[in-house]
């Protein structure tokens, strides 16, 4: 399920990584990513609260985060 502006997508290849998951739960201002232990859980009940600050997508390998905003279709990664 996804928000209504706003969908977050973690590639499974690097979802149970416990670093990253930790990593991008300190990195989000929002609180969009939490370490559900050692694995990336994305709080769907907070994607709407996206700032768009790509501090995610910084945070993670390439291509491994992608945000998507719903509206016009944008997709934001490396």
């Amino acid at each position: 399920m996804a928000g209504l502006f706003i969908d977050v997508e973690v590639d499974e290849s690097v979802a149970g990584d416990p670093d990253l998951a930790r990593r991008l739960e300190e990195a989000c201002p929002v609180d969009i990513f939490a370490d559900a232990d050692g694995r990336v859980e994305v709080v769907e009940d907070n994607l709407d609260e996206c700032v768009l600050c790509e501090l995610c997508i910084g945070t993670a390998p390439a291509g491994a985060v992608r945000v998507k905003k719903l509206y016009d279709e944008t997709v934001l990664s490396t």
